[in-house]
């Protein structure tokens, strides 16, 4: 065995930093080893979060990998792993490359520093096979700077074999497939609870809401894993419509340890287990959610979606207009808010919100279309979340605490710094100040037309597409039509980004970027 690792703090994450690791490449294409390139992120994740570590989690990677429409099992380029890793909010990226030799391992490792965009030097950590969870300890030692491999416990199988079966089974093609291996796992390691957590996982996204909740059930009390899966046993009842059962499970969980998903799921419930809610409680369970995660916008949108059902259009247009501080691309707060304020006389107002709802997608003019002169809004909008973690948005501390302050003047002290960061290309930093602006300004054209502009230089177009949709909808410009045009050459949609760039035309005869955009479009793919 050897370790080849950079001295010096700068070769590796720090303490506090929010880390994603990336599934390794493999190169050489073995086919004995192609389990190991998801394997790679789970192992390793499990072993910095062991060391103390922030690590972004599976399910949150795939989401994602997901939006960015990256296949799950694609190998990433250093530029779309640092993407994956905007797209996360996170600090750190680690990205590596697995190979294997015989009975030998070689794991090359790097990390990415999004602050600086600095590429770290690599560590190289070579061993046998048969000893994979300690070549990957001392690789988690080597880009922690720790001089000792964290310690596993129970966060993994109890042996390497067991887990090539563990991750076959978060691969594979199929539910059968899945399930087929989680069952060996289960055969030969029945402690290894983190398999029943996948087979509910399994077994929900297939609607076999049952067979879910007996997974769970199956956790052993002591378990690290056990608050989890009664988690996630309450939301199999609620899909089950046992709420009864539900809503004692959550209430117990609450008054053990106050959780924002826990209030959250037992507003849902309030909202779902009779036709007529009673009013106050859902409210009461949301508003405890939104008190103890105030970052997360979904909270606020299920608070304010609440009160429209209990008929109380002045607290929907409040709690909505927080939920679009922090998600001005919310559509259904939008559509929600307009209602709202067409109820209480703001009937300009309102137009706008709606207006804002249908250019971010087209399925608010069909609600519209299908009110009938009734309530437009349709009923099982609330928002459920199956992580117990709570994720910090990028609203920071320090502008939730801004109240006493001149918010337009803030907004545009983060626009300008946000605008800076962006021509020195430090673009996690221009997100993060552009976020900060939004949350003070959350129709503040400008700092949607920057955090576009970003999205479209690391090459996120729906997100760029979505931001710059607000910005024109705010203040109609030509530099806004040709930035959405760029987006939708970028998303492959040349027909949308022909109309934006004669909309810019429209606005601006004589514009010669618009011009030379033009023969772009028209000429061959």
């Amino acid at each position: 065995m050897s370790v080849v690792a950079v001295a010096g703090a700068q070769a590796t994450a720090g303490a506090g930093q929010t880390i994603v690791v990336i599934p390794f490449d493999n190169a050489r294409l073995e086919p004995g080893l192609a389990w190991l390139r998801e394997g790679t992120a789970v192992l390793l994740s499990e072993l910095l979060v062991a060391g103390g570590q922030v690590v972004i989690d599976r399910e949150e990677r795939l989401r994602a990998f997901e939006r960015l429409q990256l296949p799950a099992a694609a190998s990433l380029s250093r530029a779309s792993a640092i993407k994956v890793g905007h797209a996360l909010g996170a600090s750190v990226v680690v990205f590596g490359s697995v190979e294997g030799a015989g009975d030998q391992v070689t794991l090359r490792a790097r990390l990415i520093q999004l602050e600086t965009g600095r590429l770290m030097p690599e560590a190289r950590v070579q061993g046998a096979l048969a000893d994979l969870y300690g070549v990957f300890g001392r690789l988690a030692a080597a880009l922690t700077g720790g001089g000792t491999p964290p310690m596993i416990g129970d966060r993994l199988p109890p042996s390497s074999p067991v887990f090539e079966l563990f991750v076959k089974g978060l691969v594979a093609d199929t539910p059968s497939a899945s399930l087929a291996f989680f069952e060996q796992v289960l055969k030969a390691a029945p402690a290894y609870d983190r398999a029943r957590l996948a087979v509910w996982r399994v077994r929900t996204d297939a609607g076999e809401y049952q067979g879910a909740l007996d997974a769970v059930l199956r956790i052993r009390p002591d378990s690290r894993v056990s608050r989890e899966g009664r988690f996630l046993g309450a939301l199999s009842l609620i899909s089950l419509k046992r709420f009864d059962e539900a809503l004692q499970v959550l209430r117990a969980m609450q008054s053990e340890a106050p959780a924002a998903a826990v209030a959250n799921a037992l507003g849902v419930v309030e909202l779902r287990r009779a036709a007529t809610p009673a009013p106050g409680r859902a409210t009461y369970y949301f508003s405890q959610a939104s008190e103890i995660d105030p970052s997360d916008g979904n909270l606020f949108f299920n608070l304010g979606y609440a009160y429209w059902i209990e008929h109380d259009a002045r607290a929907t247009i409040y709690w909505l207009r927080e939920a679009v501080r922090r998600d001005p691309g919310d559509g259904d707060a939008h559509f929600i808010l307009g209602a709202a304020l067409q109820q209480t006389g703001a009937a300009a107002e309102a137009g706008r919100e709606r207006e804002l709802a249908t250019r971010l997608a087209s399925k608010y003019a069909t609600w519209e279309s299908r009110a009938g002169g009734g309530d437009p809004v349709p009923r099982g909008l609330e928002r459920l979340d199956d992580s117990l973690v709570t994720r910090r948005g990028l609203v920071d501390s320090m502008v939730m605490a801004s109240g006493q302050r001149d918010q337009d003047a803030l907004a545009q002290f983060h626009l300008e710094a946000g605008a800076r960061a962006f021509a020195r290309e430090a673009d996690r930093e221009a997100i993060q100040e552009l976020r900060r602006a939004l949350y003070l300004s959350p129709y503040l054209a400008e700092a949607h037309l920057w955090l576009g502009r970003l999205f479209l230089r690391g090459g996120r177009a729906e997100d760029a597409i979505e931001e710059l949709k607000i910005a024109l909808w705010s203040e109609e410009t030509v530099e806004g039509h040709l930035a959405l045009a760029e987006a939708y050459l970028q998303a492959h949609d040349r027909a949308s980004a022909r109309t934006e760039v004669d909309r810019a035309l429209a606005l601006d005869p004589a514009s010669g970027e618009a011009r030379r955009l033009q023969v772009r479009i028209a000429a061959p793919p």
